[in-house]
């Protein structure tokens, strides 16, 4: 009983800390907007290079699975070699981003000022600055580092509303038990 209690209060303590730094200074709801806009950007640029490979690609597994066909391969798309790939330099691309702040609400949202489609954005409410820009490759940095794993094994299987999913705050609260499990870690970068 005195081992479930301390562990219990070991467990509290640490989750106290890791939501210090975002509470003090009264600087919690900019790092809160820039760490939800990194990993909503990151979400789109993953999504968009991803949907950027021949969808026929596929690549050899070198596992024991084999497909209903007989075949060893799998989409390249969302192959965990293609995945590592794309996160290795997708927080090289939060420079394409600039900061807009909402009026009402006073939120930052981050959006891409470059266009992949080479047509005309309107960026007139749009802050393109060095410093916001290597806040949120920071962050994107940061989200990937620490959640590598799970961000390839989510990638590799969900296609839908994937930032959702990722990136936002289902209704209610989560249990601690899932807070603290690495699957659901990246419930830390969620947009509110």
């Amino acid at each position: 009983m005195k081992g479930g209690v301390r562990a219990l209060s070991v467990c509290l303590s640490v989750c106290l800390l890791l939501a210090l730094p975002h509470v003090s200074h009264g600087r919690g709801r900019h790092g809160q907007d820039m760490r939800c806009g990194a990993c909503r950007a990151l979400v789109d640029e993953m999504e968009w290079a991803i949907s950027q490979v021949d969808p026929k690609k596929m690549i050899q597994t070198g596992s024991f699975r084999i497909n209903p066909d007989g075949s060893q391969s799998v989409p390249f798309a969302r192959s965990e070699a293609n995945l590592m790939e794309l996160m290795e330099v997708v927080c090289e691309r939060m420079t394409e981003y600039g900061e807009r702040v909402d009026p009402v609400s006073d939120r930052k949202t981050y959006e891409r000022i470059l266009s992949r489609d080479g047509k005309k954005m309107d960026l007139s409410q749009t802050k393109l600055d060095t410093q916001v820009t290597a806040s949120l490759k920071f962050a994107c940095e940061t989200i990937v580092e620490q959640n590598e794993d799970e961000l390839i094994e989510f990638f590799a299987h969900e296609t839908e509303n994937v930032k959702d999913k990722l990136c936002s705050k289902r209704t209610g609260r989560l249990p601690l038990a899932l807070l603290m499990s690495s699957y659901y870690s990246i419930y830390m970068y969620v947009c509110m």
